[in-house]
């Protein structure tokens, strides 16, 4: 069944968001923060091994630095944020970081490897496996980042579902044409956006990771046309 492993992300994702927010309202600040800490260290290591898996690092240089300046021209941070309050407001809640738990969550599962390569399994194989194993991954992050960010990870079902349902539909109707190579410089244009998404769950430095999105289109054009 087509979008399965998406609706089964979804539930998992739903799942985690709710027990961690129970774990917020029970455990001590320094353990949520000793915890959100951890999700960031691992967001880190995660980012770096999908950004290595480049065979040209122009490429995912070069799709940055578009897609950035593409982002930031459209403000897709600012639209994102705006978004996100209106639903705050609409949901009457009172959480701070509701934006930041939607953006935040967004990226982290969706700019994984295995969502690609999940999605495009799914749209033509027909095969949820992958989606599957990643929903439970999910489930699990979502739970340590509910706990610190609150009720706006929950909300990230809505992005999450258009992003990567929309990734499986798409992967239904091109089939098998994009080649490998190409799915690899996606995969590494989307480590780099998970890194610099590490370095904002760090409080190293505030980075709008949302503007870079349209980088991923452009590692594929950019892929299309450099490929050896």
């Amino acid at each position: 069944m087509i979008l399965l492993g998406t609706l089964v992300n979804v539930a998992t994702v739903l799942t985690g968001s709710l027990a961690g927010l129970y774990a917020n309202a029970k455990l001590p600040q320094r353990y949520v923060r000793i915890i959100f800490q951890a999700l960031g260290v691992f967001t880190l290591v995660l980012g770096v091994s999908m950004a290595l898996k480049t065979q040209q690092m122009l490429i995912p240089i070069f799709s940055l630095l578009v897609g950035g300046l593409l982002g930031e021209w459209w403000d897709l941070d600012g639209k994102m944020g705006h978004l996100a309050e209106w639903v705050k407001r609409k949901t009457k809640s009172g959480n701070e970081r509701f934006t930041e738990g939607v953006t935040t969550a967004f990226l982290l599962f969706c700019m994984g490897s295995m969502t690609v390569l999940g999605a495009f399994e799914e749209g033509t194989a027909g095969k949820s496996d992958l989606l599957i194993t990643k929903s439970v991954m999910d489930g699990f992050s979502s739970l340590a980042l509910a706990s610190a960010l609150g009720i706006g990870v929950a909300f990230s079902v809505v992005p999450l579902f258009l992003f990567q349902g929309g990734l499986t539909l798409l992967a239904a109707w091109l089939g098998n044409l994009l080649p490998a190579a190409t799915i690899g410089e996606l995969t590494s244009t989307g480590g780099m956006m998970l890194v610099a998404l590490a370095f904002s769950l760090l409080d190293i430095k505030k980075i709008k990771v949302i503007n870079f999105l349209p980088a991923l289109v452009v590692a594929i054009a950019l892929s299309l046309i450099f490929q050896p």
